[in-house]
């Protein structure tokens, strides 16, 4: 739907704060959070709402609809309904979000995408997350060797394809192997399967990397190496990532490299380099 077509006077803003209390949040974040006529927070930290509520004397926590045995989903349309309660009353909603609000935050998305199907205007302002976080505290480049990324329970439940010669990061892997959506941690017995299925492509004497990034100024991220064999045995929270660093060097592609080498060569010597659908229109073969 256009902006044009947007005529009700409720609104809706999901922002992110960033990780890191009064540290990460940008400008329009913040006008966002000044300007609402009500906050709902969803954040990982007492200390964050108290410190919203200096920039918005209406502050309502999303907190209280978690409970442990209460399924997630169930939570997660409660968190929702809130908030558009709000915009269809003609208020001006800004939804505080811890990290970036649309990096494994599913209310977000939702809510947005529910408030535009009612005609109200919504817009996500993006914010640090943990990803950005991690990059930097770990020294890591995504572009030197890559980097993939999954759900840890979702890597256990489906196959998927792992190059051990890139970066895997596995999120939220202190409830991995969870089927419940009801829970906040696992254990050993899950953490053992999912160390069992990495080690089907590394070795498990292979260190991998525990992250939590740091959320308040006077606290440092964890970084803990751990082999890939004693994960069980690790203490694993919902807000941890495991990241596992490549167990392999880059494999060279030789027919890419002489494909690349030809074109190359071509354009040297001034002639235009021929497509394989070029070839085939002109009919070379």
């Amino acid at each position: 739907m256009s902006q044009e077509a947007v005529t009700s006077s409720g609104r809706l803003a999901c922002v992110g704060l960033g990780m890191m209390l009064g540290a990460h949040i940008g400008p329009r974040a913040r006008s966002h959070v000044e300007q609402a006529d009500v906050v709902f927070a969803a954040v990982s930290d007492p200390l964050v709402e108290l410190w919203l509520q200096g920039m918005n004397p209406n502050v309502r926590s999303l907190q209280p609809h978690y409970a442990e045995g209460k399924s997630r989903h169930r939570t997660y349309r409660e968190m929702g309904e809130v908030m558009l309660a709000e915009v269809r009353a003609g208020k001006h909603v800004c939804g505080a979000f811890y990290g970036h609000p649309g990096v494994f935050a599913q209310v977000p998305h939702d809510t947005i995408a529910q408030a535009r199907r009612e005609g109200f205007h919504a817009h996500m302002e993006p914010g640090v997350s943990a990803e950005d976080c991690l990059y930097a505290d770990l020294g890591i480049d995504p572009g030197l060797f890559g980097c993939q990324h999954y759900e840890a329970s979702q890597f256990m439940f489906y196959r998927r394809r792992i190059d051990p010669s890139a970066y895997l990061v596995l999120w939220q892997v202190g409830i991995a192997g969870d089927r419940t959506c009801r829970r906040f941690s696992t254990g050993p017995a899950h953490y053992r399967l999912l160390a069992e299925r990495l080690q089907e492509d590394y070795p498990a004497d292979h260190a991998v990397i525990v992250y939590e990034a740091a959320t308040l100024p006077i606290s440092t991220p964890r970084m803990e190496p751990v082999p890939l064999s004693r994960l069980a045995d690790t203490p694993l929270h919902m807000h941890s990532t495991l990241v596992v660093p490549p167990a392999l060097e880059l494999q060279p592609d030789p027919g890419m490299l002489a494909r690349l080498d030809a074109i190359e060569a071509a354009c040297v010597s001034g002639l235009r380099p021929l497509s394989p659908l070029t070839l085939e229109t002109e009919g070379v073969t």
